[in-house]
């Protein structure tokens, strides 16, 4: 495998389940939520750890039909796409159906970076200068949004 890809893969690894050096990972940061937590608002009009969740799961699916282009517009699972809602009927299994979604939309986006070729790689960062340091910061910026929130909660 390509150094790059190697590279990519091991910081979306990092950002997501692995030790950041940043702090708490994304996956992290969820670990032990219930969904009462999961649910508590911080303050008015600001987003929950569950919206949160639902808004990262939808990125990364994003993330990996741009870099593949594969796969239909629209078709994440949840509705409305960016800022999923939560389900009617928040219970405990629907908030860990929703961490799985979280963890299957990480999943494929990993084996999407795996499968590149280092030229579309190389053809995706000349074309798209921003994502190099958008996708470092934005990995990093949801774990700590989730983990403050968690914070703030207890």
């Amino acid at each position: 495998m390509p150094s790059e890809i190697r590279l990519l893969l091991d910081i979306l690894d990092r950002a997501f389940t692995g030790t950041g050096w940043h702090g708490t990972t994304l996956l992290g940061a969820l670990r032990g939520v219930t969904p009462r937590q999961a649910l508590w608002r911080p303050a008015p009009g600001r987003h929950n750890v569950w919206e949160l969740a639902l808004h990262a799961a939808y990125w990364k699916y994003v993330v990996r039909r741009r870099i593949t282009g594969a796969g239909e517009r629209g078709a994440f699972p949840r509705a409305p796409s960016n800022w999923p809602d939560v389900p009617e009927a928040p219970t405990a299994k629907a908030w860990r159906e929703d961490v799985r979604l979280l963890k299957r939309m990480h999943a494929e986006l990993v084996d999407a970076v795996a499968s590149l070729p280092p030229s579309a790689l190389r053809s995706l960062w000349r074309s798209r200068p921003r994502w190099r340091s958008w996708a470092l910061r934005w990995r990093i910026g949801q774990g700590l949004q989730l983990r403050l929130t968690a914070i703030t909660f207890y």
